[in-house]
């Protein structure tokens, strides 16, 4: 390959994963339909259930993973730790592997 066509490639990467970094939420701390705005708690109870949310937001319209309404950073720090409970957490295969004893 020469330089101008590693060149181009380099560029077309960019651009790409610049196309898929997040936008800015515009529903943050407004309330939904029911007045509510989900918060730590919420976060993890959705962090949880992501496996089965994933599934069933494949087949309907209706059912989000990630819920829009909320308040910014604490419902996201629930949701990645609900979500590491049940993926098993950053420590789950350092707890299961046991070295050998000579």
């Amino acid at each position: 390959m020469n330089k101008t066509t590693l060149l181009i490639i380099l560029i077309g990467v960019t651009f790409f994963l610049a196309a898929c970094t997040a936008g800015p939420n515009q529903l943050r701390n407004t309330p939904n339909s029911d007045g509510d705005v989900a918060g730590f708690w919420m976060g993890l109870w959705h962090g949880f259930i992501s496996p089965f949310t994933f599934v069933l937001s494949l087949f309907t319209k209706s059912i989000y993973v990630f819920e829009v309404h909320n308040s910014g950073g604490w419902y996201t720090f629930g949701f990645l730790m609900g979500a590491s409970l049940i993926f098993g957490g950053s420590g789950g295969g350092a707890a299961s592997r046991r070295r050998k004893r000579d």
